[in-house]
């Protein structure tokens, strides 16, 4: 996860420097402002993925997440589709429903209650799908409309750019099991930061119970899906050894964990970290996985 902080003078370098350290993926949120980050510099996601889709070959890129709250399928799909050709079909999207932060009133409206939030989502999931795998989409919905939307010459990946579906509860579970090709948790959404540590598997191993359930009921093998767990959000530290690292991934490993995102270190945050301890995990910490 490299956050976009960075003018691109020295933010290239970053995302050079994690192909070159052997990422499978490298992603970015997609926000306005977030967090702790709020009053300083951060860039928009789509132009920062297309200017490292160019200053890359090989690593995959995304968003982790897109979200409904400032954004519209129409036009969300002819940016992605655009920078899934200059990426030379590298882009999986990570796609989530939003929630209270800077985003939901940065426009002007009153924040969704948690149910307007579950139907925008699923109709934005719906709706994206349908534009990203065919060149003309009409559909009347009660929050997302499209009229005779074009998308040619639609995405370079078959039949579209990947959703990777961040999802903890029933509706959004069942997204994941319907659009997905991956699913996304950063742990618990009630307080991930007040999990004990001895307690933080246990509570992905339950969510990953759910998935499989709703992969069950749409008549889906949850193998199918890839698991991506986020890490950042909980007391656990994996990323201050290579010790501690292949300790954490492989506890999640055992889980059924296909995936592991990590926060490249941002000094003086909450992402703070020993950038050369960090590029050693790299390196080495997923070779002592065996």
């Amino acid at each position: 996860m490299i956050l976009p902080i960075h003018r691109w003078s020295e933010g290239q370098k970053v995302w050079r420097r994690a192909e070159e350290l052997g990422f499978h993926a490298a992603y970015t949120y997609d926000h306005l402002s977030w967090r702790s980050f709020r009053d300083e510099p951060w860039f928009g996601s789509v132009p920062t993925l297309t200017a490292a889709a160019t200053a890359t070959e090989r690593i995959r890129l995304g968003t982790l997440v897109t979200s409904p709250n400032f954004r519209h399928p129409v036009t969300l799909a002819k940016e992605l589709i655009t920078l899934d050709d200059v990426s030379g079909g590298r882009l999986t999207l990570g796609i989530g429903a939003g929630g209270t932060g800077f985003d939901a009133t940065a426009m002007g409206q009153e924040a969704w209650s948690p149910r307007e939030r579950a139907d925008r989502f699923g109709e934005f999931v719906g709706l994206l799908d349908e534009l990203l795998r065919n060149d003309a989409v009409t559909r009347e919905g009660a929050y997302y409309s499209a009229v005779e939307a074009r998308n040619v010459p639609g995405c370079v990946q078959v039949p579209r750019v990947p959703f990777y579906v961040a999802a903890t509860g029933p509706r959004g579970l069942r997204l994941a099991a319907e659009h997905g090709q991956g699913w996304v948790t950063y742990g618990d959404p009630r307080g991930p930061g007040d999990v004990p540590v001895e307690q933080a598997p246990g509570v992905i191993a339950g969510q990953l119970g759910k998935l499989a359930a709703a992969c069950a009921a749409v008549g889906r093998d949850v193998a199918s899906l890839e698991k991506v767990l986020l890490q950042g959000s909980t007391a656990e530290r994996p990323l201050e050894s290579v010790g501690a690292f292949v300790d954490w991934a492989g506890r999640y490993r055992e889980l059924g964990i296909t995936e592991l995102v990590v926060h490249w270190p941002v000094p003086d945050s909450v992402f703070a970290g020993d950038l050369d301890v960090f590029e050693k995990i790299a390196t080495e910490g997923l070779a002592q996985l065996g």
